[in-house]
């Protein structure tokens, strides 16, 4: 794909605001062609290192994608000079060996709800009833096999109150198993977060598709049973959380975060941000010589931040000793998409459902730094937003704070691959937030 090469947005202007930002550090060379040279090289390391974390696969917590994700990032950390530590925890984990949904014959993969309840081999077999959204059900669901039509949304934990409420009500009612569709943007399964430590519920709980649900809602319609079937091997495993430290002894601590792990390759909603967090891991060991550093990579993610919390409560640096906590979230910079006339198709330009989360004094300077970014160029103050693990960092006391989150087409869904990201628009957003940092620091 070729990218723009005037000034609109594209290749050119983002090489002239790497030039500015560049200049402002002295480490960096002050003649205009060797900054374009160090552009140049900078942008092929962040396009390599987004294909290699996207080379690693599936990126459950503590499955071989993100162990050797992990060792690769450690690695490379060790190579710019940082000291590394591991911090070790329990995650679960489950290997499927038969999830369907059967209905006369309509039927239907599932993916399994972690932490998976499962059935027996011969499964539930029960009256299909549909729950709506409102929790309200088609017939009485004792006993029942519970059908979740959720809105249409981008979605992406179970903890949303959105998604607790229908499924809630069908628990309540005497569901034996609930099927939730989670309607998306992809039309696929949309995996969700949950609780690392227990079941959120005691019933078998799954996911279909919204392009695999009509005929069951048929089967609903007119109370016909199907059976529904979760099978596997599952338990807990190792994962760890990354930690690279440059200690200057300067008593005031850069901290910046990412997370690696997620239930499928996770390529637009983990590898820019992993990609972005090595680029600036090593342009600080060079440029921010006052400060001590931390970057910390968190292992857990989909188990509702379980190795974030983990690293809050015994690896991170106390609130009190931190200068500016950095923390780079799901879709940093995402593909968009064609998709409502012909095939779906990927656009050159970023996802603009992404925020930009920054402490109330630093508004006014992310608005210039991060203008003509789609999403991010309208930043919010941290005293009125923020999601996910930066709210964690918030609530811990950290201050200041910039961070970036969001939920793209393709968050938590299989096809989350390498059509999902633009090396390019990562570049750009890199170094947007190295900008930031230059000013903060």
């Amino acid at each position: 794909m070729t990218e723009p090469t005037d000034g609109s947005g594209g290749n050119m202007t983002t090489r002239r605001r790497f030039l500015a930002a560049s200049a402002a550090s002295p480490l960096l060379p002050v003649n205009a062609a060797a900054i374009a040279a160090t552009y140049d090289h900078e942008h092929a390391a962040v396009a390599e290192d987004l294909q290699r974390y996207i080379g690693f696969g599936v990126k459950q917590s503590g499955g071989a994608g993100d162990e050797a994700c992990g060792a690769w990032l450690e690695s490379e950390l060790a190579s710019a000079g940082f000291e590394t530590e591991r911090q070790y925890f329990s995650a679960p984990w489950f290997e499927a060996s038969e999830t369907r949904l059967v209905v006369g014959d309509a039927r239907a993969p599932l993916w399994p709800q972690p932490i998976v309840q499962t059935t027996s081999e011969t499964g539930v077999t029960a009256p299909v009833v549909r729950v709506d959204a409102n929790g309200l059900s088609s017939a009485p669901l004792d006993g029942a096999i519970a059908l979740v039509d959720l809105p249409f949304g981008r979605w992406s934990s179970m903890f949303w109150p959105q998604l607790r409420k229908p499924v809630e009500a069908a628990i309540a009612g005497g569901a034996a198993a609930c099927v939730i569709v989670t309607n998306g943007p992809s039309g696929k399964v949309i995996a969700l977060n949950t609780d690392g430590r227990n079941p959120l519920y005691d019933i078998p709980v799954a996911l279909m598709a919204p392009d695999d649900a009509a005929p069951f809602f048929a089967a609903a319609m007119t109370g016909q049973k199907g059976t529904l079937v979760l099978t596997g091997q599952g338990g807990r495993r190792q994962a760890f959380n990354l930690v690279g430290r440059l200690n200057r002894g300067k008593g005031k601590w850069l901290v910046v975060s990412t997370p690696r792990s997620g239930w499928f390759t996770c390529a637009g909603e983990r590898g820019g941000g992993i990609a972005a967090w090595l680029h600036i891991a090593r342009w600080a060991s060079r440029a921010a010589p006052d400060y001590d550093l931390a970057f910390v990579c968190n292992s857990g993610h989909e188990y509702q931040y379980l190795g974030a919390e983990e690293l809050l409560h015994s690896v991170a640096p106390p609130p009190e000793e931190t200068a500016f906590w950095l923390h780079l979230g799901a879709n940093l910079a995402s593909r968009d998409w064609h998709d409502t006339v012909g095939s779906r198709r990927p656009l050159p330009g970023t996802d603009s459902q992404r925020y930009l989360v920054v402490s109330p004094e630093l508004v006014a300077m992310a608005q210039t730094e991060f203008a003509g970014l789609a999403g991010l160029e309208a930043p919010y103050a941290s005293d009125t937003l923020s999601a996910g693990e930066l709210t964690n960092i918030i609530e811990a006391g950290y201050a200041p704070v910039a961070g970036i989150f969001g939920v793209h087409r393709f968050h938590h869904v299989e096809d989350d691959d390498a059509r999902c990201v633009s090396a390019e628009s990562v570049a750009q957003t890199t170094t947007a937030f190295q900008r930031l940092l230059q000013h903060v620091l």
